[in-house]
Order: structure tokens, then sequence, then C-alpha cells
């Protein structure tokens, strides 16, 4: 899925949406909404010249109030709106009266392959990856992010083919993950999975086809935890990269969970694990 964000050409231009891809010569804004998403890219040291914070300008609330002096302290634009251009930057999203405008730089850290290589030469503990295969709905996407960053993921790893990618709608559910927990695409995710195997990390995936437990597979060492697609689950190639295959225990009619209430039950249990074996 592509991302459509509103350019400001330095030039005439159609005010057309277009893909977030690299645009020479042009301001390419994004939007981040909600007040926990905001929030945390406020905390984030992320705040560049020409971002803008707009907020809705029937509101004077102390949440929204705490944002704004955030805001200006950091030396970012303050703006005051209608509810119809907030409606219209959210793009029908829930934006609880406040919209950051972000100057997207297309010199902005990438993180791919190499970047999640040096990054696991450097850990001095062992590795905790979550491993979305072909997540596609951006709230489940902002979900699992939420959940992986207050799990302490080291990073979230997503093929370059099969993702919905950061998407104003991803930063609002994820309250603040993603501006601290590195979001790492791939172009092949087989062959990453041969490689993190080679390094000593326990490749744990999850399907209801599995017959080991969850709660049965050792999860306190170096650990990848590999989630499926809503519907379609973990691809073949990736099913056959896993250590293991394990299943959340169901008790009642439910045969499976939302991919990111399953992704918080498995991660929180990881956490569990690594916590006993310290």
């Amino acid at each position: 899925m592509v991302q459509y964000v509103t350019i400001t050409p330095v030039e005439p231009f159609p005010q057309t949406p277009i893909p977030l891809i690299f645009f020479r010569g042009y301001l390419i804004m994004e939007q981040i909404f909600g007040i926990h998403a905001v929030r945390g890219w406020l905390k984030s040291g992320q705040a560049r010249k020409g971002d803008q914070l707009l907020v809705d300008e029937r509101r004077h609330d102390r949440r929204l109030q705490d944002l704004v002096q955030q805001a200006k302290r950091q030396g970012i634009s303050v703006r005051k709106v209608s509810k119809r251009e907030m409606d219209r930057l959210a793009q029908g999203g829930v934006h609880q009266g406040v919209v950051v405008e972000v100057a997207v730089k297309t010199e902005q850290k990438i993180y791919d392959d190499n970047w999640l290589e040096e990054m696991l030469d450097n850990l001095s503990e062992p590795p905790f990856l979550l491993m979305l295969d072909g997540v596609t709905d951006p709230h489940n996407l902002g979900a699992c992010l939420r959940s992986a960053e207050a799990a302490g993921v080291h990073a979230v790893v997503v093929p370059k083919d099969r993702s919905v990618g950061i998407t104003p709608v991803v930063r609002k559910v994820a309250s603040g993950a993603v501006e601290s927990l590195p979001f790492v695409m791939v172009t092949n995710l087989s062959r990453l999975l041969k490689s993190l195997a080679d390094r000593g990390l326990w490749i744990v995936g999850a399907t209801g086809e599995a017959t080991d437990s969850l709660y049965e597979a050792d999860l306190g060492g170096p650990l990848v935890l590999v989630m499926g697609a809503e519907g379609g689950g973990m691809r073949r190639l990736t099913k056959e990269n896993c250590s293991q295959l394990v299943k959340i225990p169901m008790a009642g009619e439910v045969s499976s969970l939302n991919v990111s209430v399953a992704s918080g039950v498995a991660l929180f249990e990881a956490v569990r694990q690594r916590m006993l074996s310290r």
C-alpha cells in the first residue's frame, strides 16, 4: 500500500495526492495526529524547521495547551485552525484536535537489512525482534508497534512488498511508538530469516496449524517472533525458515485472534520468560 501525502511545491505544481517517495526540490508534508502520537513525536526530538503544530481553534483544554507549550519551547510553529481543516488534514482519522504537519526530509534515516545487521552486532543483550509477514491494515500495524515498543523489542521487521508502511493512521494508533521503535523494511524476509538463524537467533512463528503451544516454547534467549498477515497468516517460505511454529491455546469458540492481539499475547509471554532468565 502506498502512503499519500500533500506536497507544497517550490515552483508551480498541481496540488494532487502523490506517493511518499523521493521528490527533489519539493517540500513533502506528512501528517501526524492524535494527542498520544503528537506527544511521542515531540518527545522524540525529531522536530525540524518547517514543521507545524495545528490545533483546533475551539479547544482550550490542558492536554492541548501542554502540547502547544512543548512545541513552542522547541521552536515549532503553532497555528489555530477550524475543525473542518483538521478533519481534512487527518483524512477521516480521529485527530483529537491536534495535527502536526512534518516536513519529511529525503535524508531521514532508513532502517534496512544493513542497519539491522549493524544493530545486532552492537547489542549488549539478547536480540528481541518482531517480524510481521504481510500486515496491511494500518490499525493492526499501529497496534503491533505499540505493543512491541512497550515490550522492549529492538526493532520491527516487515517486507517491502507486503506491508502498509508508516501512515498517519499507523502513527495515531501506535501512540508514539513510531518515533522510538526502529521500523525495518526488507526486500526478502526468507533470506533475512536464514541470516538471523545463522547468528543464533531462535525464530518462532505463530500459526494456528502448529502443534506446540506458545507457553511451551523457549522465548527467553535471542528471539525473532514472527506473526502472519490478517486472514492468510505467514507465507510458506516464511514458515519453512522458522525454527519452531507455535499456537496460542484457545479455550472458547473463536478459532483465532486478531494479529495485533496475538502479537501482544506472544510478545509479553516472551517478556515474562526473558525477565525470569536474567
